[in-house]
């Protein structure tokens, strides 16, 4: 099933899946919207698409498209706005030791061996699991996008990768994956403070991350930095 709508290509083609089981609720007529694939995706078509919802899984662009079901809502931070609560600024001094190196966001031992492992010790009821070679360059790489790997590291040990995107108008947080045996570190929220602060730093004005699901506990997080966006009815707006 397809749709179309006018954008920069002209009459650009969106494709609609059958009914499959949703990812992160239980129900089973889950469907997902996807930009054609076949068509070149530019700098200000992935900005475009990213402001109303979509997301980067590989070299596809997605957004659930789901009868009656609205869970997955698009949110962002205005990072000008941001500021750290009393947690997180607790996280950013516990991990004072740890530097932060942004990467060539490309396939090499040293990160598939940590998002393996990552997989295999917090994913392993997924349907990610198990890991592989070509499900990390598939999942995580694009040969159109401007990715990097945010990483930190603690001396020359990798204990956390941030795949993120660079855009005009901000960062997208793709995935992040981290050492599953660091929990005091709490490198997931740790990493979506460096992502701040890189946005901050090369003066683009929202992190973009994902789908907030306020049923679902593993994506309850996102809403912890506030002040965040949500993309409500075809607009953005403030959840302080």
């Amino acid at each position: 099933m397809h749709d179309s709508t006018g954008n920069d290509q002209g009459q650009a083609q969106f494709f609609l899946t059958p009914n499959h089981p949703c990812s992160y609720l239980s129900r089973n007529n889950a469907q997902t919207l996807f930009f054609d694939p076949r068509l070149i995706i530019t700098s200000d078509i992935y900005q475009q698409l990213t402001d109303q919802g979509f997301r980067r899984s590989g070299s596809h662009l997605y957004r659930p498209h789901c009868q009656g079901c609205n869970a997955c809502i698009p949110t962002r931070v205005p990072v000008s706005l941001f500021s750290p609560n009393r947690s997180q600024k607790r996280t950013l001094k516990r991990n004072r030791d740890l530097t932060v190196r942004v990467e060539e966001a490309s396939f090499s031992r040293r990160h598939y061996h940590l998002y393996e492992r990552y997989i295999s010790l917090r994913h392993a009821d997924g349907d990610m699991y198990p890991a592989s070679e070509d499900q990390f360059r598939s999942f995580l790489l694009s040969p159109w996008s401007k990715s990097v790997f945010i990483s930190l590291y603690e001396g020359d040990r990798l204990l956390s990768v941030a795949v993120t995107d660079k855009q005009p108008n901000g960062l997208s947080a793709i995935y992040t994956f981290y050492e599953p045996n660091e929990d005091r570190r709490s490198l997931g929220t740790l990493s979506i403070l460096k992502q701040i602060e890189m946005c901050q730093a090369w003066e683009l004005p929202y992190l973009y991350l994902g789908y907030w699901i306020k049923e679902c506990g593993k994506m309850s997080y996102k809403a912890q930095f506030r002040p965040t966006e949500l993309h409500v009815n075809g607009r953005w707006v403030k959840l302080t």
